[in-house]
């Protein structure tokens, strides 16, 4: 029975991991969004130890009674191990941080720690800081660089391991800042990154030494060697990328567009490796050992192969936190089987949450991290109650319902998640799910026999192309779905506090649906009507906005002009396009503020480059703006440059008496650095979308 109120002992009895797991997730969340200090769980520490200490030496018979002090001692023992390794992780809190080293125009050390990458416009490194040359000497130091070099004839002669001092600046990495926008920032920081660097070849020196670590080493030469076996005898891109995707997560090749198509169609989970990648190769495995069980050693023998293989490949796929966490669980599976014990599968599903976040307690804001546990959590809850909605004698149908309950209960408490994040849902999930599940993994199991048969090229070149045409025939119905008009629910918007009462309402009445407690019922009802007035406020406040937004996208100008649920688009063409400058840029901020477009908004007079709004003007000054001579100043509430005007602020200042300069990202760094210069000297008010994120104002 796996129901709460259907366990023998008490739920939180065979799940001591996750009395662990929830105290340790309230440390990092309180450390994290309150800054709170070392010294704060030092303290919680020590009551923790203190609370222990009186459970200890109360008499035995009097130890029942007084056992809520050892539970209060355990949680906040471990809230405060989660505060500190939220504290202790930012590497932000070091002392040899870059951060509090690095200045303009210093060299800095830097160690290349993946294979280049090549990118359409860049070659692209991730680098490990060492040092940085301060008072005429080197100081060690920590924290991560990404690194772009100009994209020339040659790739730079640099590989794992390469050390180079860089003389050209680093930059912060900071966020595009546009409402609704990706915070690209914290997930860098999450990952110890927090500066870039755009480098010609003079910007820097390629030294003779290296700076390897050899299991680093080893991981990277095996990747290296399944991606050189694929790209031999699948000839194709976008089914090359799509066989490194699925064999081993590399999306360095991947086509947004196609992307696109997979997350849409709600199986881009296929490409993102995770459980399901490790589940079938855990299948194939148990398969072919099978033959061996009548052996006795066998025992030993298929736990220790399991493990090694399962480690192996998830090292060589890159470690991320959902297939670790895959790992951990078919881990506690494949020992639990060697010993002859069955293991609680909520039980193991904390204990591997509980591992991953003491590894790296940020993993907790990892979208894959949650959705791989709502996904498997959500099969383990609802899987065998949906599979017995319909009973079937036929092996084949029986077969090809279980596959549905699978693909349906994996969506209820992942939902919510997605929803949240991605905004959308896929509506044509099932029947996408129902071929591309099955099909990717008869293409995984030939690429994993593609390696082990790429010693004979004859037979590796003819599986290539069996391989080559399979994907190819999975992309077309992936983007013939997609291409229905209904294949996916767009623009949903949905708050952090509505997602949590989502996931209220689903567990009351799922209680409800299992107990038939009146009480469940109506507490489900009132989460529902809770989510449902939430949002009706949302709308009513939407549906009387007036905002002018001025977005943040390099080298372009885009503008909307907003009014109730519709908006108006003043900037550049190909950002009317459906492309990844407009789905990442501009459609965040219009799922936000839930718009519309539309050219008949009426508070909005726009007359050439002149808007008018509620008594409030906006002047947009462009390369092509001619300012007359005037006897008398124009009073301009926003004055916005855009498209590199060649003008002068203080021209500007004895035209125009305005409130609000606003600089854009289609202007020059070096105009826009001038243009700040003369502002300060003039007392001018400005706002820099390139630094400062997207300008928006109500009106």
């Amino acid at each position: 029975m796996h129901m709460l109120y259907q366990f023998k002992q008490p739920f939180y009895k065979q799940t001591p991991a996750l009395r662990l797991l929830l105290p340790l997730i309230v440390g990092i969340l309180l450390q994290y969004h309150f800054r709170l200090s070392l010294i704060f769980f030092y303290y919680t520490a020590a009551v923790a130890i203190f609370l222990w200490l009186v459970y200890a030496f109360i008499a035995t018979n009097k130890k029942f009674i007084f056992s809520w002090l050892s539970g209060c001692a355990i949680t906040l023992l471990f809230i405060a191990v989660g505060g500190v390794l939220s504290f202790t992780k930012n590497i932000e809190n070091h002392k040899q941080w870059i951060g509090n080293f690095y200045t303009h125009q210093i060299p800095v050390l830097l160690t290349i720690q993946e294979p280049i990458v090549k990118k359409p416009k860049s070659y692209k490194a991730l680098a490990t800081a060492n040092a940085v040359f301060v008072n005429n000497q080197w100081q060690a130091v920590e924290g991560d660089v990404l690194l772009y070099f100009k994209k020339d004839s040659t790739q730079p002669n640099i590989s794992y391991g390469s050390q180079i001092i860089v003389a050209s600046n680093l930059t912060p990495i900071i966020n595009a800042g546009n409402p609704g926008g990706f915070n690209y920032a914290r997930y860098c920081s999450f990952q110890n990154i927090h500066y870039q660097a755009f480098l010609n070849d003079k910007d820097f020196s390629i030294l003779t030494t290296k700076n390897t670590n050899k299991f680093d080493e080893l991981i990277i030469t095996a990747k290296t060697k399944v991606l050189s076996v694929l790209k031999n005898y699948i000839q194709q891109p976008n089914e090359l990328s799509i066989a490194e995707a699925l064999l081993i997560g590399y999306r360095d090749d991947l086509d947004r567009d196609l992307v696109q198509s997979y997350s849409n169609t709600g199986v881009v989970h296929i490409i993102a490796i995770s459980g399901l990648h490790l589940g079938m190769i855990y299948g194939l495995l148990i398969f072919l050992l099978k033959p061996l069980s009548r052996f006795r050693w066998n025992k030993l023998i298929k736990p220790i192969v399991i493990l090694l293989v399962l480690w192996g490949f998830s090292f060589i796929a890159g470690a991320a936190p959902s297939i670790l966490r895959s790992a951990v669980m078919f881990s506690f599976l494949a020992v639990g089987e060697a010993i002859g014990k069955r293991t609680n599968m909520y039980n193991s599903l904390a204990a591997s949450a509980f591992l991953l976040l003491l590894i790296n307690p940020f993993n907790l804001w990892d979208v894959g991290f949650q959705l791989s546990y709502t996904a498997v959590l959500s099969i383990v809850v609802f899987q065998k109650h949906i599979n017995r909605w319909f009973y079937f004698k036929q092996k084949l149908l029986k077969n090809f319902w279980s596959l549905n309950a699978v693909t349906l209960s994996a969506q209820i408490l992942t939902l919510p998640v997605v929803l949240y994040h991605f905004h959308q849902f896929p509506t044509l999930f099932l029947f996408t799910n129902l071929f591309a599940v099955p099909f990717s993994g008869l293409i995984l199991y030939m690429e994993l026999l593609l390696l082990v048969v790429s010693f004979s090229t004859l037979i590796a070149t003819y599986l290539g192309k069996i391989i080559e045409w399979c994907i190819a025939f999975m992309n077309k119905v992936i983007v013939y779905a997609d291409s229905l008009p209904f294949s996916v629910w767009q623009s949903i918007q949905i708050s952090i506090i509505q997602a949590i009462i989502l996931y209220a309402a689903i567990l009351v009445f799922w209680i409800w649906l299992r107990q038939k407690k009146t009480a469940a019922f109506v507490v489900g009802l009132f989460f529902i009507a809770s989510f449902i007035l939430l949002r009706s406020i949302d709308f009513i406040e939407k549906n009387t906005q007036q905002k002018f937004i001025v977005y943040n996208v390099p080298n372009n100008t885009a503008i909307d002009l907003i009014e109730g649920r519709k908006y108006k688009f003043i900037g550049d063409s190909v950002l009317t396009q459906n492309g990844f400058l407009k789905n990442f840029h501009l459609k965040p901020s219009r799922i936000l503020h839930r718009m519309n477009a539309s050219n008949t908004i009426t508070n909005f007079d726009v007359h050439k480059n002149l808007i008018s709004c509620n008594g409030k003007n906006i002047l947009i000054i462009d390369d092509g703006f001619y300012t007359p001579p005037l006897t008398k100043k124009i009073d301009i509430d926003i004055i916005v440059l855009t498209k590199n005007p060649k003008v002068y602020l203080n021209k500007l200042a004895q035209t125009f008496h305005c409130k609000q300069y606003v600089f854009d990202s289609s202007n020059p760094f070096w105009k826009v650095a001038y243009w700040k210069k003369d502002a300060d000297s003039l007392h001018l008010k400005y706002h820099n979308t390139a630094t400062d994120g997207a300008f928006v104002i109500n009106l």
